[in-house]
């Protein structure tokens, strides 16, 4: 009890501190959806996936990572190339080259962008590396395919702008996925041969032609590529069926 006449103790009020925000190990791709596909008949799947269809300048450039859905094991650190620091790619190239049962990178030319529109393109290079993984001996029963589109399968147009590429295409049936590049290990894994290897011709590239940058910026419209190519024009290796500038 307070005597009469005093005032009451105000009680001290602890300013609490606000919890720490656990960070969370980011979410790694994995083989569950491939091995949805297992059946008979239906072992080896190879996961698809392209880099550079929005560049500039450069190829487009398909990767083909091929996994048995029997008994394959999963690799460590392996996402969508596109989160992955270019040391980190480096490193983990060979890793899934060897991880995989086959593994391929096809391109397709600016050149060939423009005499057969992107999706005719992307299908050039995907056949490209779908007959390089077949040279090799291995025969994947089904395609995973990064997207919504299958711009794979010969039979499938893309638009009234694109040309078809003549010759042998992948035959094998072909199931698309949007976004199966962060869910998918093996379409990851595909997006990290495309990128490292797309990326090793830029900079190369770049020794030709050091004033457009492709060593940083891999022939995408960065306001430096852009800026270059008003002050220099286009080189051979620019795409110059697009807006350029």
């Amino acid at each position: 009890m307070v005597p009469a006449g005093a005032r009451a103790a105000t009680p001290v009020r602890t300013q609490r501190k606000p919890a720490a925000r656990t960070k969370h190990a980011p979410d790694f791709p994995t083989l569950d959806v491939e091995r949805g596909f297992l059946a008979p008949g239906v072992t080896l799947l190879a996961g698809v996936d392209e880099v550079g269809r929005g560049a500039l300048a450069g190829p487009v450039s398909v990767g083909i990572a091929v996994v048995d859905l029997r008994d394959h094991g999963l690799l460590a650190d392996v996402r969508d190339s596109k989160l992955l620091k270019p040391e980190d790619r480096e490193r983990l190239e060979p890793l899934v080259r060897e991880w995989a049962v086959g593994a391929a990178v096809g391109h397709a030319s600016s050149v060939e962008i423009d005499a057969l529109g992107i999706v005719g393109a992307l299908r050039l290079a995907g056949t490209r590396a779908w007959f390089e993984i077949l040279a090799s001996g291995v025969h994947p029963d089904l395609v995973l395919l990064d997207g919504s589109h299958n711009w794979l399968s010969p039979q499938n147009q893309g638009s009234l702008f694109d040309t078809e590429p003549s010759g042998p295409a992948c035959e094998a049936p072909v199931h698309t996925r949007v976004k199966a590049d962060l869910s998918c290990l093996s379409v990851a894994a595909a997006s990290v041969l495309a990128k490292v290897a797309r990326d090793r011709i830029m900079v190369g590239l770049h020794e030709e032609y050091p004033a457009f940058g492709w060593n940083e910026n891999k022939g995408y419209a960065t306001s430096f590529h852009r800026d270059a190519i008003r002050s220099l024009g286009p080189t051979p290796y620019h795409r110059t069926s697009w807006n350029l500038v």
